[in-house]
Protein backbone atom coordinates (compact mmCIF):
# COMPACT_ATOMS: atom_id res chain seq x y z
CA UNK A 1 0.00 0.00 0.00
CA UNK A 2 2.70 2.25 0.67
CA UNK A 3 4.52 1.81 -2.48
CA UNK A 4 1.23 2.30 -4.18
CA UNK A 5 0.96 5.57 -2.35
CA UNK A 6 4.27 6.31 -3.28
CA UNK A 7 3.58 6.16 -7.01
CA UNK A 8 0.58 7.87 -6.75
CA UNK A 9 2.61 10.35 -5.37
CA UNK A 10 5.18 10.69 -7.97
CA UNK A 11 2.56 10.70 -10.85
CA UNK A 12 0.32 13.44 -9.19
CA UNK A 13 3.74 15.52 -8.90
CA UNK A 14 5.03 14.92 -12.34
CA UNK A 15 1.60 15.99 -13.78
CA UNK A 16 1.74 18.72 -11.67
CA UNK A 17 4.94 19.63 -12.96
CA UNK A 18 3.90 18.91 -16.35
CA UNK A 19 0.83 21.56 -16.25
CA UNK A 20 2.55 24.09 -14.63
CA UNK A 21 5.04 23.64 -17.72
CA UNK A 22 2.77 23.89 -20.03
CA UNK A 23 1.44 27.01 -18.57
CA UNK A 24 4.26 28.99 -18.58
CA UNK A 25 5.22 31.58 -20.96
CA UNK A 26 8.79 31.57 -21.97
CA UNK A 27 10.02 35.08 -23.48
CA UNK A 28 13.48 36.00 -24.30
CA UNK A 29 15.98 39.26 -23.27
CA UNK A 30 19.07 39.47 -25.93
CA UNK A 31 20.70 42.19 -23.37
CA UNK A 32 24.16 43.80 -23.69
CA UNK A 33 25.19 42.35 -19.81
CA UNK A 34 28.60 42.87 -20.16
CA UNK A 35 30.90 44.80 -22.79
CA UNK A 36 31.18 48.71 -23.50
CA UNK A 37 27.51 49.58 -22.13
CA UNK A 38 26.49 47.30 -19.51
CA UNK A 39 23.75 49.80 -17.77
CA UNK A 40 21.92 49.49 -20.95
CA UNK A 41 21.22 45.61 -20.02
CA UNK A 42 20.98 46.08 -16.78
CA UNK A 43 17.90 48.80 -17.14
CA UNK A 44 16.38 46.67 -19.38
CA UNK A 45 16.41 43.51 -17.22
CA UNK A 46 15.52 45.46 -14.30
CA UNK A 47 12.04 46.55 -15.56
CA UNK A 48 11.54 43.50 -17.19
CA UNK A 49 11.80 41.70 -14.20
CA UNK A 50 9.75 44.44 -12.48
CA UNK A 51 6.71 43.72 -15.19
CA UNK A 52 7.38 40.33 -14.44
CA UNK A 53 6.87 40.46 -10.84
CA UNK A 54 3.85 42.31 -10.79
CA UNK A 55 2.04 39.83 -13.31
CA UNK A 56 3.06 36.63 -12.08
CA UNK A 57 1.81 37.97 -8.24
CA UNK A 58 -1.70 37.88 -9.45
CA UNK A 59 -1.76 34.88 -10.72
CA UNK A 60 -0.15 35.20 -14.34
CA UNK A 61 -1.31 36.48 -17.85
CA UNK A 62 -4.58 35.92 -18.75
CA UNK A 63 -4.97 34.63 -22.14
CA UNK A 64 -8.34 33.41 -23.67
CA UNK A 65 -9.28 33.04 -19.76
CA UNK A 66 -6.03 30.64 -18.51
CA UNK A 67 -3.42 31.91 -16.39
CA UNK A 68 0.34 31.79 -17.83
CA UNK A 69 3.10 32.69 -15.71
CA UNK A 70 5.81 34.26 -17.11
CA UNK A 71 8.97 32.79 -17.71
CA UNK A 72 11.77 35.40 -18.61
CA UNK A 73 15.26 33.96 -19.89
CA UNK A 74 17.92 36.56 -20.18
CA UNK A 75 21.30 36.19 -22.76
CA UNK A 76 24.07 38.33 -22.32
CA UNK A 77 25.46 39.64 -25.88
CA UNK A 78 28.43 41.43 -24.44
CA UNK A 79 27.77 44.29 -26.51
CA UNK A 80 28.76 42.89 -29.75
CA UNK A 81 26.62 41.89 -32.34
CA UNK A 82 28.36 38.44 -33.32
CA UNK A 83 27.34 37.92 -29.45
CA UNK A 84 24.10 39.04 -30.54
CA UNK A 85 23.52 36.78 -33.14
CA UNK A 86 24.85 33.98 -31.03
CA UNK A 87 21.80 34.73 -28.46
CA UNK A 88 19.11 35.27 -30.62
CA UNK A 89 19.99 31.41 -32.09
CA UNK A 90 20.12 30.10 -28.25
CA UNK A 91 17.00 31.86 -27.50
CA UNK A 92 14.82 30.90 -30.12
CA UNK A 93 16.27 27.26 -30.85
CA UNK A 94 17.73 25.90 -27.68
CA UNK A 95 15.04 27.92 -25.14
CA UNK A 96 12.54 27.77 -27.37
CA UNK A 97 11.30 31.20 -26.45
CA UNK A 98 7.78 32.46 -27.77
CA UNK A 99 8.84 35.56 -29.00
CA UNK A 100 12.35 37.67 -27.86
CA UNK A 101 13.31 41.31 -26.52
CA UNK A 102 16.15 42.91 -27.46
CA UNK A 103 19.21 43.84 -28.24
CA UNK A 104 18.86 47.37 -28.08
CA UNK A 105 22.02 48.59 -29.78
CA UNK A 106 21.49 48.94 -33.59
CA UNK A 107 24.83 47.56 -33.45
CA UNK A 108 23.56 44.14 -32.00
CA UNK A 109 19.95 44.35 -33.11
CA UNK A 110 20.55 44.48 -36.61
CA UNK A 111 22.36 41.15 -37.10
CA UNK A 112 20.26 39.46 -34.30
CA UNK A 113 16.78 40.74 -35.97
CA UNK A 114 17.99 38.74 -39.65
CA UNK A 115 18.27 35.81 -37.08
CA UNK A 116 14.94 36.37 -35.50
CA UNK A 117 13.34 37.02 -38.79
CA UNK A 118 15.00 33.94 -40.88
CA UNK A 119 13.81 31.84 -37.93
CA UNK A 120 10.34 33.30 -37.43
CA UNK A 121 10.25 34.38 -34.23
CA UNK A 122 8.58 37.89 -33.18
CA UNK A 123 11.58 40.06 -32.00
CA UNK A 124 11.07 43.21 -30.79
CA UNK A 125 13.87 46.06 -29.95
CA UNK A 126 13.02 48.81 -27.01
CA UNK A 127 15.84 51.00 -28.06
CA UNK A 128 17.17 50.51 -31.57
CA UNK A 129 16.93 53.58 -33.75
CA UNK A 130 18.36 52.62 -37.30
CA UNK A 131 15.33 51.61 -39.34
CA UNK A 132 17.90 48.40 -40.60
CA UNK A 133 16.31 46.54 -37.58
CA UNK A 134 13.01 46.29 -38.99
CA UNK A 135 13.63 46.89 -42.78
CA UNK A 136 11.57 44.53 -44.53
CA UNK A 137 11.50 42.42 -41.37
CA UNK A 138 8.18 41.18 -41.26
CA UNK A 139 9.21 39.57 -37.27
CA UNK A 140 10.43 42.16 -35.75
CA UNK A 141 9.13 45.77 -34.61
CA UNK A 142 10.69 48.11 -32.25
CA UNK A 143 9.49 50.72 -29.49
CA UNK A 144 11.84 53.66 -30.29
CA UNK A 145 11.32 56.18 -33.21
CA UNK A 146 13.61 56.09 -35.90
CA UNK A 147 16.77 57.83 -37.31
CA UNK A 148 15.73 59.83 -39.81
CA UNK A 149 12.97 61.46 -37.46
CA UNK A 150 15.64 62.00 -34.28
CA UNK A 151 18.33 63.40 -36.89
CA UNK A 152 16.01 66.41 -38.08
CA UNK A 153 14.99 67.22 -34.58
CA UNK A 154 18.92 67.46 -33.48
CA UNK A 155 19.25 70.18 -36.63
CA UNK A 156 16.32 72.18 -35.97
CA UNK A 157 17.08 72.11 -32.44
CA UNK A 158 20.75 73.65 -32.11
CA UNK A 159 19.71 76.08 -35.05
CA UNK A 160 16.92 77.31 -32.90
CA UNK A 161 18.70 77.36 -29.65
CA UNK A 162 22.42 77.91 -30.35
CA UNK A 163 21.68 80.25 -34.09
CA UNK A 164 23.87 77.32 -35.15
CA UNK A 165 24.54 77.73 -38.71
CA UNK A 166 27.85 75.78 -39.11
CA UNK A 167 28.64 72.17 -37.13
CA UNK A 168 30.80 69.28 -36.60
CA UNK A 169 30.41 65.44 -35.90
CA UNK A 170 32.21 62.87 -34.15
CA UNK A 171 31.36 59.64 -34.45
CA UNK A 172 31.62 55.78 -34.02
CA UNK A 173 32.55 54.19 -37.81
CA UNK A 174 31.80 50.32 -36.80
CA UNK A 175 28.28 51.36 -34.88
CA UNK A 176 25.76 51.63 -37.05
CA UNK A 177 23.62 53.05 -34.81
CA UNK A 178 26.35 56.40 -34.42
CA UNK A 179 26.67 56.17 -38.26
CA UNK A 180 23.75 56.01 -39.69
CA UNK A 181 22.44 59.07 -37.24
CA UNK A 182 25.76 60.87 -38.17
CA UNK A 183 25.41 60.59 -42.05
CA UNK A 184 21.52 61.74 -41.38
CA UNK A 185 22.60 65.05 -39.28
CA UNK A 186 25.40 65.23 -41.75
CA UNK A 187 23.02 65.70 -44.93
CA UNK A 188 20.10 67.56 -42.73
CA UNK A 189 22.23 70.36 -41.68
CA UNK A 190 23.95 71.00 -45.37
CA UNK A 191 20.15 70.67 -46.58
CA UNK A 192 19.52 73.55 -44.44
CA UNK A 193 22.63 75.68 -44.08
CA UNK A 194 24.41 74.77 -47.45
CA UNK A 195 27.10 73.01 -48.65
CA UNK A 196 30.05 73.29 -46.25
CA UNK A 197 28.22 74.27 -43.26
CA UNK A 198 29.56 70.83 -41.58
CA UNK A 199 32.99 72.16 -40.88
CA UNK A 200 34.19 68.26 -39.72
CA UNK A 201 33.04 65.27 -39.82
CA UNK A 202 35.44 63.07 -38.10
CA UNK A 203 35.21 59.27 -36.75
CA UNK A 204 36.77 56.88 -34.54
CA UNK A 205 36.68 52.82 -33.57
CA UNK A 206 34.78 51.68 -30.75
CA UNK A 207 37.14 50.51 -28.97
CA UNK A 208 39.54 53.63 -28.71
CA UNK A 209 39.68 55.94 -25.74
CA UNK A 210 41.82 59.17 -26.96
CA UNK A 211 39.80 61.02 -29.10
CA UNK A 212 42.23 64.07 -29.30
CA UNK A 213 43.33 63.63 -33.19
CA UNK A 214 39.47 64.05 -33.73
CA UNK A 215 38.75 66.56 -31.22
CA UNK A 216 42.02 69.10 -32.43
CA UNK A 217 40.86 69.01 -35.74
CA UNK A 218 36.93 69.76 -34.96
CA UNK A 219 38.28 72.52 -32.56
CA UNK A 220 40.44 74.26 -35.15
CA UNK A 221 37.27 74.48 -37.92
CA UNK A 222 35.37 76.55 -35.76
CA UNK A 223 32.00 75.10 -35.52
CA UNK A 224 29.21 76.60 -33.92
CA UNK A 225 28.26 73.32 -31.95
CA UNK A 226 29.51 69.68 -32.19
CA UNK A 227 26.89 66.64 -32.77
CA UNK A 228 27.48 63.79 -30.35
CA UNK A 229 25.62 60.50 -31.85
CA UNK A 230 27.55 58.53 -29.19
CA UNK A 231 26.86 56.16 -26.30
CA UNK A 232 27.12 57.24 -23.23
CA UNK A 233 30.40 55.49 -22.39
CA UNK A 234 31.97 57.00 -24.95
CA UNK A 235 30.42 60.87 -24.34
CA UNK A 236 32.00 61.16 -21.28
CA UNK A 237 35.25 60.64 -22.94
CA UNK A 238 34.59 62.93 -25.42
CA UNK A 239 33.49 65.86 -23.40
CA UNK A 240 35.99 65.90 -21.14
CA UNK A 241 38.95 65.99 -23.59
CA UNK A 242 37.06 68.58 -25.88
CA UNK A 243 36.94 70.67 -22.16
CA UNK A 244 40.58 69.81 -22.12
CA UNK A 245 41.79 71.13 -25.62
CA UNK A 246 40.14 74.29 -24.84
CA UNK A 247 36.04 73.88 -26.19
CA UNK A 248 33.98 76.06 -25.18
CA UNK A 249 30.99 75.48 -27.20
CA UNK A 250 27.22 73.58 -27.02
CA UNK A 251 27.36 70.19 -27.76
CA UNK A 252 24.10 68.14 -28.84
CA UNK A 253 23.60 64.65 -27.93
CA UNK A 254 20.96 61.78 -29.39
CA UNK A 255 19.28 59.17 -27.46
CA UNK A 256 22.31 57.01 -26.73
CA UNK A 257 23.40 59.60 -24.10
CA UNK A 258 20.30 59.10 -21.74
CA UNK A 259 21.79 56.48 -19.39
CA UNK A 260 21.86 56.28 -16.07
CA UNK A 261 25.48 56.21 -16.04
CA UNK A 262 25.87 59.39 -17.77
CA UNK A 263 26.74 61.82 -15.49
CA UNK A 264 28.63 59.30 -12.69
CA UNK A 265 31.55 59.14 -15.72
CA UNK A 266 30.56 62.87 -17.10
CA UNK A 267 29.96 64.66 -14.21
CA UNK A 268 30.05 68.38 -14.75
CA UNK A 269 31.60 68.16 -18.22
CA UNK A 270 28.07 67.10 -19.24
CA UNK A 271 25.82 70.00 -17.47
CA UNK A 272 24.10 72.64 -19.39
CA UNK A 273 24.14 70.41 -22.69
CA UNK A 274 21.30 68.64 -24.66
CA UNK A 275 20.01 65.58 -26.35
CA UNK A 276 16.98 64.03 -27.97
CA UNK A 277 15.10 61.29 -26.10
CA UNK A 278 12.44 58.98 -25.78
CA UNK A 279 11.20 60.62 -21.98
CA UNK A 280 11.82 63.03 -19.62
CA UNK A 281 11.98 61.34 -16.32
CA UNK A 282 11.93 64.96 -14.50
CA UNK A 283 8.18 66.16 -14.21
CA UNK A 284 6.56 63.13 -15.99
CA UNK A 285 2.92 62.47 -14.86
CA UNK A 286 0.66 59.33 -14.57
CA UNK A 287 1.69 56.01 -15.61
CA UNK A 288 5.19 57.17 -16.50
CA UNK A 289 5.50 58.76 -12.58
CA UNK A 290 4.27 55.68 -11.15
CA UNK A 291 6.74 53.40 -13.19
CA UNK A 292 9.90 55.85 -12.32
CA UNK A 293 8.78 56.01 -8.47
CA UNK A 294 8.31 52.10 -8.19
CA UNK A 295 11.62 51.35 -9.98
CA UNK A 296 13.72 53.80 -8.35
CA UNK A 297 12.16 52.45 -4.87
CA UNK A 298 13.21 48.57 -5.90
CA UNK A 299 16.12 49.82 -7.75
CA UNK A 300 17.96 52.87 -6.02
CA UNK A 301 18.13 54.78 -8.64
CA UNK A 302 16.07 56.59 -11.53
CA UNK A 303 14.86 55.12 -14.20
CA UNK A 304 16.79 55.41 -17.83
CA UNK A 305 14.82 55.61 -21.42
CA UNK A 306 15.95 52.11 -22.08
CA UNK A 307 14.17 51.16 -19.05
CA UNK A 308 11.03 53.08 -19.91
CA UNK A 309 11.37 51.98 -23.36
CA UNK A 310 12.04 48.01 -22.08
CA UNK A 311 8.83 48.32 -20.37
CA UNK A 312 6.45 49.12 -23.02
CA UNK A 313 8.19 47.00 -25.45
CA UNK A 314 7.56 43.80 -22.82
CA UNK A 315 4.15 44.69 -22.85
CA UNK A 316 3.38 44.99 -26.70
CA UNK A 317 4.88 41.39 -26.87
CA UNK A 318 2.22 40.43 -23.82
CA UNK A 319 -0.56 42.34 -25.24
CA UNK A 320 -0.12 40.33 -28.60
CA UNK A 321 -0.10 36.81 -26.35
CA UNK A 322 -3.71 37.86 -25.17
CA UNK A 323 -5.02 39.17 -28.46
CA UNK A 324 -3.73 36.35 -30.42
CA UNK A 325 -6.53 34.66 -28.08
CA UNK A 326 -4.83 31.44 -26.77
CA UNK A 327 -1.93 29.36 -27.14
CA UNK A 328 -1.89 26.24 -28.85
CA UNK A 329 1.41 24.65 -27.09
CA UNK A 330 2.52 24.42 -31.20
CA UNK A 331 5.56 26.54 -31.00
CA UNK A 332 5.59 27.56 -34.80
CA UNK A 333 1.88 28.58 -34.62
CA UNK A 334 1.72 30.62 -31.47
CA UNK A 335 4.84 32.33 -32.42
CA UNK A 336 2.85 32.94 -35.79
CA UNK A 337 -0.19 34.31 -33.94
CA UNK A 338 1.93 36.36 -31.97
CA UNK A 339 3.67 37.76 -35.09
CA UNK A 340 0.49 38.43 -36.20
CA UNK A 341 -1.06 40.16 -33.36
CA UNK A 342 2.08 42.43 -32.92
CA UNK A 343 1.55 43.52 -36.71
CA UNK A 344 -2.22 44.27 -35.94
CA UNK A 345 -2.09 46.45 -32.52
CA UNK A 346 -2.45 49.89 -34.34
CA UNK A 347 -2.10 51.84 -31.49
CA UNK A 348 -0.45 51.52 -28.00
CA UNK A 349 -0.58 53.77 -24.95
CA UNK A 350 3.37 53.43 -23.65
CA UNK A 351 4.86 55.17 -21.12
CA UNK A 352 7.70 56.56 -23.47
CA UNK A 353 4.34 58.39 -25.24
CA UNK A 354 1.45 57.03 -27.77
CA UNK A 355 2.70 54.64 -30.37
CA UNK A 356 0.96 54.42 -33.99
CA UNK A 357 2.64 51.05 -35.69
CA UNK A 358 3.56 51.49 -39.44
CA UNK A 359 3.78 49.07 -41.90
CA UNK A 360 7.26 48.38 -40.81
CA UNK A 361 6.74 47.47 -37.16
CA UNK A 362 8.00 50.94 -36.86
CA UNK A 363 6.20 53.15 -33.98
CA UNK A 364 5.36 56.35 -35.31
CA UNK A 365 5.77 58.82 -31.79
CA UNK A 366 6.65 62.16 -30.03
CA UNK A 367 10.58 62.53 -28.76
CA UNK A 368 11.84 65.16 -26.46
CA UNK A 369 14.96 67.31 -25.97
CA UNK A 370 16.09 67.29 -22.37
CA UNK A 371 18.76 69.58 -21.37
CA UNK A 372 21.06 67.90 -18.40
CA UNK A 373 20.78 70.97 -15.34
CA UNK A 374 22.98 71.72 -12.79
CA UNK A 375 22.10 68.32 -10.43
CA UNK A 376 22.59 66.62 -13.41
CA UNK A 377 18.60 65.55 -13.63
CA UNK A 378 17.63 65.07 -17.64
CA UNK A 379 15.18 68.25 -17.84
CA UNK A 380 12.85 68.38 -20.60
CA UNK A 381 13.09 71.14 -22.98
CA UNK A 382 10.57 70.88 -25.82
CA UNK A 383 8.44 67.76 -27.39
CA UNK A 384 8.24 67.28 -31.10
CA UNK A 385 5.60 65.06 -32.77
CA UNK A 386 5.51 63.65 -36.25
Amino acid sequence: MKRCLALVAMVSAFLFATTALAQTIKIGFNLSLTGDIPKVGEASKFAAEMLKEEINSKGGLDVGGKKYLLEFIYEDNESKAESAVAAALKLIEQNKVLAMVGPNSSKQAIPAAQQANDLETPMISPWSTNPATTLDRPWVFRAAFLDPFQGPIAVDFVKKQFGAKTAAVLFALDNDYSKGLAEIFRDEFQKKNGPGSIKAFESYASKDQDFSAQLTKIIAAKPDVIFLPNNYNEVALIVKQAHDLGWKGPFMGADAWGSAELMKLCGSDCIGHYFSTHYAAAGAKGDTKAFIDRYKAKYGYEPDDVAALTWDAVRIVLTAIQNAGQLTGDLRKDRKAIRDAMASIKEFPGITGTMKFNDQGDPIKCAVVVKIAEDGQFTFAESVCP
